[in-house]
């Protein structure tokens, strides 16, 4: 079972852009009484090769951040820092001003969620056995789910249009549809900071809004929604903060209106990207 893997941190960024000094001039990320979650001066390393250097972060409720940058830039091995999963080569994550490393497992995933890129379920399981897990760190060792945690179970399950599949085993499900199971685990966790890995990873177009649209709302409810994305479409649709990730230790972070722009995502993704308007939306694309 996977208490640890829907354990973790999110995070959003406060509203003015901070950056390290290869990249912008931007303040200091010194702890925001407001913040749930702070990074500071985190830098992650494989090997010798920096991805991300001396990441100044504050993550607060109320917001939605993206994190955008190309394969093996550390938009994964961020996230899993924050989440306390993977100890950063240098810098500290704080949660609501405690160290992270000094914070018991099972409290910090009463409050910090995250959203594997692909889960793997170890034994075989039902689809509402599967979305069960997330009420784990809400339960005491060896007590067994309630009523009342089968119920907020189906209700997340009804909530990504599953309910009629709470019965049925989780392997006859497509990848799309695991994948909402998954996003359900979560929601049944119900932490007040999400992180996600990819969220519309297997997901057909409509459900990638769907799912977007889902996590926008929690945010604007006071969750902490952090998601790294491929599609900065997506991210000018429905982030309020991007944070851009390099890979060579360079990173830049701010309101996602300021953010976004042909000039920088070209220098992020090493390619040509262009900006159209459709229907009042900015649609970026790869000329």
């Amino acid at each position: 079972m996977e208490s640890d893997a829907t354990a973790a941190l999110s995070s959003a960024a406060n509203p003015s852009v901070a950056a390290n000094p290869s990249v912008a001039a931007g303040p200091s990320a010194a702890a925001s009484p407001r913040a749930a979650l702070n990074a500071h001066a985190l830098t992650i390393q494989v090997g010798a090769r920096p991805l991300v250097r001396e990441l100044a972060l504050d993550i607060r409720p109320g917001e939605f951040l993206a994190i955008l940058g190309r394969n093996g830039s550390g938009k994964t091995l961020t996230l899993h820092a924050l989440a306390g999963l993977r100890a950063p080569f240098s810098g500290e994550v704080q949660l609501r001003g405690t160290p992270l490393e000094q914070l018991a497992r099972r409290a910090v995933a009463r409050e910090l969620g995250l959203l594997m890129q692909d889960r793997e379920e170890g034994l075989p399981a039902t689809v509402l056995e599967s979305v069960l897990i997330g009420r784990h760190p809400h339960l005491r060792l060896l007590q067994w789910e309630s009523a009342t945690d089968r119920d907020i179970a189906r209700a997340c399950l009804e909530r990504l249009q599953l309910g009629s599949f709470a019965e049925r085993s989780l392997e006859t499900l497509s990848g799309g549809e695991q994948r909402r199971v998954a996003i359900a685990a979560l929601l049944a966790q119900d932490p007040q900071v999400m992180l996600l890995d990819e969220p519309t990873n297997h997901l057909d177009p409509h459900h990638q809004i769907a799912v977007l649209e889902l996590f926008c709302e929690l945010a604007h409810t006071g969750r902490a929604v952090v998601a790294t994305l491929h599609d900065p479409t997506l991210a000018a649709r429905f982030a309020d903060r991007v944070l851009l990730l390099f890979g060579d230790g360079r990173w830049r972070c701010g309101p996602a209106a300021e953010v976004l722009t042909c000039e920088s995502l070209s220098e992020l993704y090493l390619s040509t990207i262009l900006e159209l308007q459709s229907g009042g939306r900015r649609v970026f694309v790869s000329a």
